[in-house]
């Protein structure tokens, strides 16, 4: 008491004068509190009275920023971007589209929300409940009479998310009690304008839900209400209400919807809104503060800094606003967290106009609009678009460029116009929303109203479901075909026909655009009608016929169903001729009917239909009068659409459906791809012609040599007016490996064979033509019977003359002109390119070069084209970065907007004059297949020619082909050449230059030699090849040495050729020949063999030999099964997996995929394993000499099938009882059993096998051809021994009584259940040893222990005689869990007590006994002896045998387990559940152990014989172990050492789950998993329901004992069990500690995850994941969990959550964000001292010094009871004692004599 009395003196104690403790005390105290009046005071006074004006301004100033930084300062100003949207952030929307379960919002910057009707408010929920309960038509409380299209709402974002589609899905709800959740009863003020919806409907009034709770609000049916609002309102109607009176501190409040009171409602700083409630809609005054390039930034509400955005400024007042100007805006959305709100400054959002907006876009959502101009550009929202008619659109940065391009808006903003798409409108900005993406521009189906009904659509399958297919017609744009439209006929299993991603063809039958819905049909009638199609019923007329699809029949007739929803009835009397015939049974619904118009009432929608009064003559009646078809016709047609087949096109003025292919738009094929990219939609295409009709539709073309032939009147009809020798021009339809199909028109075909393509020698027809390419042929032989005609297309018989070539030069030219024009006029990006021309020169600068050496040209003039001179263009020319060249022109690639340039000197001189008739050597420079660029010597002249000199001219080889470089002679025929656009025309007088190369010996017919086998030659290397080498000999013939030829005896796995080098002169001799085409070797004999490749050998061995040794080469007959060769490898033929090879220049070999690896992981890649010519060894599996002639090979080792071999196989069948069928090398199969899949037996060993998977596997036996196999490791694998867990029983030897093993159910019979131990042993369990359950149905057993289920079993008895052998599966025997689950609720067997059994034992073995000693007796023929000594044994009682053997019994149980405990792991009874099962040591005394028994066994099955003596001495001991076993069992604190032990204890105290879990580790100790599971299983059961605790401590030890033993589905199951049986919330928490604890981290968090969302209301969870969080330094996530947490738990609860999550930081994560979290809970709590104690122990505990001192200084000065500061003073000093120095002491008793003097009596 006195040392406290010294440290906190009472008040009044001691007394001093009043002026000298005044003085003393304010000095003191102003120092202390830093307090400097008198200077303060001296300075004021000095002051002037403007100086006291700024520093009262500055004041104000600094005030006002510094309660700007606590509340919101933006610096910048953005529009609302999709990254930045969170979950609760509010905003004002506008109602753009309406449907039956969903609402489309506008929202701001264009977004687009959707709002379900589950989200308008809780009394519509409720209505839409009841009626959906009492079965009522929804149509009652439709979603169109709660909201009216371009009604403004108040919403907030409940969930950000992506379609199934893959977009982007913003869900919002106006629901009040989300909108104005942050609004209480004491916060409403009159003059508030709210969101509000209609609640329920009364006599005076209506109840009005505004969301507050505590609150009702009423609206009046008064006189103003009624003629301002709208006249019904129903329950759920949305409205904004404006509070006009507040009653019972806001219990009660009156509204009104007077919409003009409502607009004009102002919110001021009386109605008390803060940053936390701020509300979008919301009208303020504002001030301008800040003006920017991208808006403005304003104050509104005395303190709140908002932002204002360019899209809600409007365009015409943007440049009038300036710093300080008083405006009225509209807040538009708020987001919480970051306390950021954005308001608007737009006109239609002001007074005086009202809630609802034009919600219509002026300009068609899709249209493409082209000359815009880009007006504005903010760099980081978009740009601002002008369109043509004055409108505008805005245009997201990310629609600015391709998504793999990069941004750059200055490209854009100095381009003069611009091609766009409209893809939205923004009622809520009244713009706009465009894209400037090309891909989205070029798009043929953007929107819904893109799609007409009735036109023929391509599409991608989506998925196929049972009603139909999904089909996507393009990103945005989805369709369903459904089931009975996939084709004419039902398909009962779609699937098979229509496969994901496939591409189909399809016809639109209907599209909703309101609901997004299209219908289309894959019905091959309607694709390929050529009817008209009936898609309104004002199209239809009397006696128009078209195709329909029957959908109903009655008695009465049928309904057929056109396109769109045009129905009509087919009377009885209209469907057949026979009237009495049932309609049912001549037609079916889906099917396709031609029906015929017979009356059409319009206004009714009713049509009339007759079957019957269609006939052939009204079909082609309106075919022939809907367009006069003709071959070789005329037409105009204007482009519908385009795609890669070509262009689809209408024939005017019929409108009449056809297409242009793309290959029919030129003779040029070059000009294909520019002529088909020029044209587009609408355009006109004329001097077109009909080429032919079929069921698919018309065919035009306009090849102007196609077009020109028709026009003649010789023209070829059919096939009879063919006569040999014709010339015809027509297109190549296809090219064969024996010949080119010719198309020519009237479908007209003729072949043209390989030696009647060309004069010249082609070795095939692959790359001599194009399909589609023209050609001209001669008709050279005539079939009359088959109607089939040959024709050639040499150039020898097809004249081309020079005239024709130059007109065909002229019509390319033209019609890359004429593709140039309309390429550039309407794409601006390709306008600078519509100047440049061929021989321009350009003043360019050069930029880098690339790999190949071509160097990249820049100007400023090509900011977007690619300019490039190759390498030969760049030859010799100073090519430096940055230096000016200049260039000439070489050509323009408009498709690759690419200029090709020279900057050759002789080519950018000046030009020369020319004469006509001068010759000159013209060079190349440029060239592709149809046109060639060349220079005319020195001249600088630049013109075109032909690549080739006639239409049929084919090249055998590169060389032959002009090539950039080569020269040729030209003849100058005209100087200015129109049709050239005014350039050379020359004529070409002689052959490219250098001259073709001579056609080699191997390319020519080989000239007839003159060497014999056995001669020795020299031979010079010419070409080497993986598997023969080329050489030449004397007199210009070519040899060929074979791969098997060139070394003696090579290495396995080198390459012979590669040891030879071309030129090198090599000595080699003539063992055969080889055919010049077809490679194959002729020996000497042979007929051909003058005429054929000399093939040669450098073998040393036959170099030596004699001639006539030569001669008898290797036959197949010499080879034998199991010889082991060499040979090389020549390819893979991936059909035949096989791989050939070559044995010797004569000999082939296989060797089959089976046969070729020797790892499952090979078969994936075969033909990687060897490479071509590479030396193998391998072994002569079989020799053919039939249809194949060669070796069979094997490339493993092993060339036949013997018992213990490892091979590969390959999965052929599954099947259940027998395993799997596999095929073997060799032509040979097998099985495996399910025993025999793996060492370690699987619940389903089939599962992970499938039909063609190749696995390695061991042969065991072979009977009568079948042959079993075994996949275990241990066969497969020999030499690595590894762990076996279910060992391979082969034999029934090999099995014991007592014995616990596992198998697979093999079937469940009539007398119990069949389980297969190994291929050939199967074992029986009755079916009381099946299961501990009474089981009246045996089908039971099938149904829950199926076929392969993998069971544990211990052997009851064994009949080796019979290979019989009697299994248990109870629970008891085998550790393992029941084979029928508890949920049956089957009641159990019951059991004998435990001294019945111990007496049937008894029994027992006196029998055996008595038997045995029986035995012996008569053995030994009973001597005197014995007589004495078994009327000794008569005396002894019962008793003693039964403790006698009861004795010997537990002799040989501890002497077992002393031997078990050498080996095993001495653990407490309070078992680590962390421990691993690995970690624990093995009982390596097990097998001792059972050998030890069975010697025991063995000694009982002979029994010695005892004296009299004896056998007391054993009784006497029997005596003693009893009485000591029961003092043990007396002693509570032994420790059970045994089952039996533990089963004692449980008797007693059943419902300790403390005793349940040294039970289960004493299981786990001895590594019995299976033990361990059962015991926790009966302590489940056992532990009474009452025991909640108990059992929850059980199955936590059960989710530990599966997460570290168990699978992931053995820890889920015992884990849904666990839920249900005992509360879910503490359950949830022990797994996630343990998912924690054991490093599965994943695991843990999606857990917490599942556990915040079904127990938000529980504080302890969120705090249990924040904590998690915070351990794995997740900060920035448990700050956003504390938010949410915030938001899900009552506000009683937020102070002590924030104080532990503060807590949390300090242990885990951030000191400072800590310290800051409790600053901000202090704040707002000055007085809870409890809160201010745990801040000083974090601070204590983790701060510093001097942060410490500041809190304490902070606590002491609280406005807190004297009691409490006493408190914190006294924890001030006692710190201060530990950490501080005398001085520091002292001052802290100083403050507390202060404290103590300033409170006076009240502190006393």
């Amino acid at each position: 008491m006195a040392s406290m009395e010294e440290d906190f003196p009472r008040g009044g104690s001691g007394k001093t004068a009043p002026e000298a403790k005044t003085a003393k005390t304010r000095v003191e105290v102003d120092n202390l509190f830093e307090v400097r009046e008198p200077a303060k005071k001296k300075k004021k006074e000095s002051k002037t009275t403007e100086n006291v004006k700024a520093d009262k301004d500055k004041n104000e100033k600094k005030k006002k920023d510094g309660g700007a930084l606590k509340l919101n300062t933006p610096t910048d100003v953005d529009i609302l971007h999709l990254k930045n949207l969170k979950i609760g952030t509010a905003m004002l929307g506008c109602v753009k589209e309406i449907s039956d379960f969903e609402i489309v919002v506008g929202l701001p910057s264009g977004l687009r929300g959707f709002l379900p009707i589950s989200s308008i408010c809780d009394s519509y929920n409720e209505l839409l409940t009841k009626n959906l309960d009492s079965g009522n038509d929804l149509e009652t409380v439709s979603s169109s009479e709660l909201l009216v299209l371009g009604q403004l709402v108040r919403c907030v974002v409940s969930s950000l998310g992506t379609s199934k589609q893959g977009f982007a899905c913003i869900k919002v709800s106006i629901n009040p009690k989300e909108v104005n959740k942050d609004l209480s009863s004491s916060s409403l003020k009159a003059g508030m304008t709210l969101g509000a919806c209609v609640e329920s409907i009364e006599d005076h009034g209506y109840l009005i839900d505004i969301g507050v709770a505590g609150t009702k609000a009423f609206l009046p049916k008064d006189k103003e209400n009624e003629a301002k609002s709208p006249k019904d309102l129903n329950v759920g109607r949305y409205m904004t209400v404006l509070v006009t009176e507040v009653k019972n501190g806001g219990r009660v409040v009156r509204v009104s919807v007077n919409p003009e009171k409502v607009s004009q409602a102002c919110a001021g700083p009386q109605h008390g809104w803060t940053l936390s409630n701020l509300l979008p809609g919301l009208l303020v005054q504002a001030r301008i503060k800040k003006v920017t390039l991208h808006g403005l930034i304003v104050t509104f509400l005395s303190s709140y800094t908002g932002v204002v955005d360019f899209m809600h400024i409007d365009p015409d007042k943007a440049s009038k606003y300036s710093v300080g100007d008083e405006v009225k805006a509209r807040v538009v959305y708020t987001e919480p967290s970051t306390r950021h709100v954005s308001l608007s400054l737009r006109s239609h959002l002001l007074p005086p106009e009202g809630d609802v907006l034009n919600a219509a876009s002026i300009v068609q959502v899709g249209t493409v609009i082209d000359g815009c101009k880009m007006t504005a550009v903010h760099y980081h929202s978009g740009a601002i678009m002008e369109l043509p008619d004055g409108n505008v659109a805005f245009v997201h940065k990310y629609q600015m460029k391709e998504s793999s391009e990069e941004y750059n808006p200055n490209r854009l903003l100095a381009e003069p116009k611009h091609n766009l798409r409209i893809t939205d409108y923004s009622p809520l900005e009244q713009i706009h929303i465009a894209t400037l993406r090309k891909s989205i521009i070029k798009t043929t189906y953007f929107s819904h109203q893109d799609i007409k009904v009735g036109q023929l659509i391509e599409c991608t399958v989506l998925s196929v479901e049972k009603y139909g297919v999904h089909v996507k017609i393009s990103d945005h744009i989805k369709a369903m075909v459904p089931k009975v439209h996939l084709a004419d006929v039902t398909l009962t299993n779609p699937e098979k026909k229509f496969k994901v991603d496939m591409r189909i063809q399809c016809r639109v039958l209907s599209v909703d655009v309101a609901n997004r819905k299209i219908i289309l049909t894959r019905k091959k009638s309607l694709i390929e009608s050529p009817l008209p199609v009936l898609a309104l019923y004002s199209d239809a007329r009397v006696g128009l016929i078209t195709h329909g699809v029957i959908v109903c029949i009655k008695d009465f007739g049928c309904i057929v169903r056109f396109y769109g929803d045009v129905k009509g009835l087919v009377p009885k009397t209209e469907m057949t001729t026979d009237s009495s015939a049932n309609p049912q049974s001549l037609f079916y619904v889906g099917q396709v009917v031609k029906a015929k118009v017979l009356r059409c009432d319009v206004e009714l929608e009713k049509l009339v239909l007759s079957f019957r009064a269609v006939t052939q003559a009204d079909v082609e009646a309106v075919n022939s009068a809907k367009f006069d078809f003709e071959v070789g016709k005329k037409v105009e047609a204007v482009v519908l659409k385009k795609d890669l087949t070509g262009l689809h096109v209408s024939i005017l003025p019929d409108e009449v459906p056809a297409l242009l292919p793309m290959i029919q738009l030129s003779d040029h094929s070059t000009n294909w791809p520019l002529l088909w990219d020029g044209l587009q939609e609408g355009d006109l295409i004329s001097n077109v012609v009909c080429l032919s009709k079929n069921k698919q539709g018309i065919t035009l073309s306009k090849k102007p040599m196609l077009v020109a032939a028709l026009s003649k009147d010789d023209v070829v009809k059919s096939f009879s007016e063919l006569q040999v020798g014709m010339i015809m021009v027509g297109w190549v339809k296809d090219i064969m490996p024996y010949g080119v199909f010719v198309h020519f028109p009237h479908n007209l075909f003729g072949l043209a064979p390989s030696a009647a393509i060309s004069d010249k020698f082609i070795p095939g027809t692959e790359g001599l033509f194009q399909v589609g390419q023209t050609v001209l042929a001669k008709v050279t032989n005539l079939d009359e019977e088959k109607h089939r005609f040959l024709v050639s297309l040499k150039e020898s018989e097809v004249i081309f003359s020079k005239e024709e070539a130059q007109a065909r030069l002229f019509q390319g030219q033209s019609e890359r002109r004429a593709a140039y024009e309309m390429k550039t006029n309407r794409d601006a990006l390709l306008e600078e390119l519509s100047t440049v021309t061929l021989g321009d020169k350009l003043k360019l600068t050069v930029g880098d070069t690339t790999e190949d050496g071509s160097v990249n040209l820049t100007s400023d003039q090509f900011k977007n084209v690619t300019v490039q001179a190759s390498a030969h263009h760049a030859e010799g020319v100073n090519a430096t970065p940055g230096c000016k060249v200049t260039v000439v022109v070489l050509h323009v690639d408009l498709l690759a907007s690419q200029i090709h340039v020279s900057l050759l000197p002789e080519l950018t001189v000046k030009k020369k004059t020319l004469e006509k008739g001068s010759q000159h050597t013209a060079t190349v420079q440029y060239v592709d297949k149809d046109f060639a660029v060349i220079s005319l010597g020195d001249t600088g002249h630049l013109t075109v020619i032909s690549s080739t000199s006639h239409l049929n001219e084919v090249f055998r080889f590169e060389s032959e082909k002009l090539s950039v470089g080569s020269t040729l002679p030209v003849t100058v025929t005209k100087l200015k050449c129109k049709d050239l656009g005014e350039r050379v025309l020359v004529t070409v007088t002689g052959k490219p230059g250098p001259t073709t190369r001579q056609r080699t010996t191997s390319e020519s017919l080989t000239p007839k030699h003159s060497y014999n086998i056995g001669d020795v030659v020299t031979a010079k290397i010419r070409t080497i090849k993986p598997t023969h080498v080329l050489v030449d000999l004397k007199d210009g013939v070519s040899g060929s040495i074979h791969v098997s030829e060139i070394q003696e005896s090579p290495e396995v796995g080198s390459f012979p050729t590669s040891s030879l080098r071309v030129g090198t002169e090599v000595k080699a001799r003539v063992i055969g020949g080889r055919e010049v085409h077809a490679h194959n070797f002729l020996p000497f004999s042979h007929p051909n063999f003058t005429f054929s490749l000399p093939e040669l050998t450098l073998l040393p061995s036959k170099l030596d030999a004699d001639a006539q040794s030569i001669k008898t080469l290797a036959k197949l007959q010499d080879y034998k099964p199991g010889d082991e060769i060499k040979c090389f490898v020549s390819k893979y033929r991936e059909q035949k997996t096989c791989l050939e090879l070559f044995v010797s220049p004569g000999i082939l070999g296989k060797a089959e995929l089976l046969a070729m690896i020797s790892k499952p992981g090979d078969a994936n890649r075969p033909q990687k394993l060897f490479k071509i010519g590479q030396c193998i060894k391998a072994k002569v599996v079989n020799v053919l000499t039939k249809n194949w002639k060669g070796l069979v090979l094997s490339l493993t080792g092993t060339h036949k099938l013997e018992v213990g071999a490892v091979i590969m196989g390959s999965v052929q069948k599954i099947n259940p009882q027998r395993g799997l069928a596999l095929k073997l090398p060799f032509g040979k199969f097998g099985f495996a059993f399910p025993t025999d899949l793996s060492d370690t037996y699987t619940e389903n060993p089939l599962e992970n096998y499938k039909e063609g998977q190749v696995v390695r596997c061991c042969v065991l036996e072979e009977k009568d051809k079948k042959i079993d196999l075994s996949l275990r490791l241990s066969r497969t694998n020999a030499r690595k021994g590894l762990p076996v867990k279910d060992k391979e029983i082969t034999s029934i030897s090999e099995l014991k009584e007592g014995q616990v093993i596992r198998g697979y159910v093999h079937n469940v019979g009539g007398k119990g259940v069949f389980v297969s131990l190994s291929r050939s042993i199967t074992g029986r369990a009755l079916f009381r040893h099946a299961t501990s359950y009474f089981v009246d149905d045996n089908t039971k057993f099938e149904e829950y222990i199926p076929r392969n289920t993998l069971v544990t079993a211990k052997i009851l008895h064994i009949d080796v005689e019979s290979c019989c052998v009697g299994l248990s599966l109870l629970p008891e025997d085998t550790g393992a869990p029941d084979v029928l689950p508890e949920s049956l609720g089957l009641r159990l067997r019951q059991k004998q007590t435990q001294k019945e059994e111990e007496y049937c034992k008894f029994l027992e073995k006196r029998k055996r006994k008595i038997s045995e000693s029986q035995q012996e007796e008569a053995r030994e023929k009973k001597k005197p002896k014995e007589e004495k000594k078994s009327q000794a044994e008569d005396r002894d009682s019962g008793v003693d045998v039964y403790f006698r053997e009861e004795e010997t019994a537990k002799q040989k149980k501890k002497g077992k387990r002393e031997a078990e405990e050498k080996g095993r792991l001495q653990v407490a009874s309070t078992f680590s559940w962390d421990t691993k099962l690995n970690s624990l040591k093995p009982a390596t005394a097990a097998e001792n152990a059972f050998e030890s028994s069975d010697d025991e066994q063995d000694s009982q099955s002979k029994p010695a014989k005892r004296s009299r003596q004896e056998m007391e001495q054993e009784r006497k001991q029997a005596e003693q172990n009893l009485s000591r076993l029961e003092a043990e069992q007396m002693d509570p604190s032994a420790r059970p050492e045994s089952s039996g032990a533990f089963e004692r204890l449980l008797l007693s105290s059943p419902d300790s789950s403390l005793l349940w879990l040294q039970y289960m580790a004493f299981h786990l100790q001895a590594t019995q998993i299976e033990q361990a599971r059962a015991v926790a299983e009966r302590a489940i059961k056992t532990i009474s329901f009452r025991e909640e605790q108990e059992k929850l401590n059980v199955w936590v030890a059960l989710l530990n004992l599966e997460n570290m033993y168990g699978t992931e589905e053995s820890l889920q199951k015992v884990f849904e069990r666990a839920v249900q049986y005992c509360e879910p919330m503490p359950v949830y928490q022990q797994l996630a500690d343990i998912y924690a604890k054991s490093n599965k981290m994943k695991e843990a968090e999606s857990l917490y995850k599942n556990m915040v969302k079904r127990f938000k209301q529980e504080k302890a969870v969120w705090q249990s994941y924040g904590s998690f969080l915070l351990q794995q330094g997740q900060s920035d996530a448990a700050n956003a969990l504390l938010q949410r947490a915030l938001q899900s738990l009552s506000n009683k609860d937020h102070v002590d959550l924030i104080t532990k999550f503060a807590r949390l930081e300090f242990q885990y994560g951030s000191k400072d964000r800590g310290k800051a979290m409790l600053d901000k809970v202090l704040s707002s709590y000055p007085k809870r001292t409890d809160l201010w104690s745990v801040f000083i122990d974090l601070m204590v505990k983790h701060g510093s010094q001097k942060e410490v001192r500041d809190l304490f200084d902070r606590v002491i000065h609280l406005s807190a009871s004297v009691k409490k500061i006493k408190f914190f003073f006294k924890r001030y000093l006692d710190y201060e004692k530990q950490h501080g120095t005398p001085e520091s002491i002292q001052a802290v008793k100083q403050k507390a004599l202060e404290y103590v003097e300033a409170k006076g009596t009240e502190a006393s």
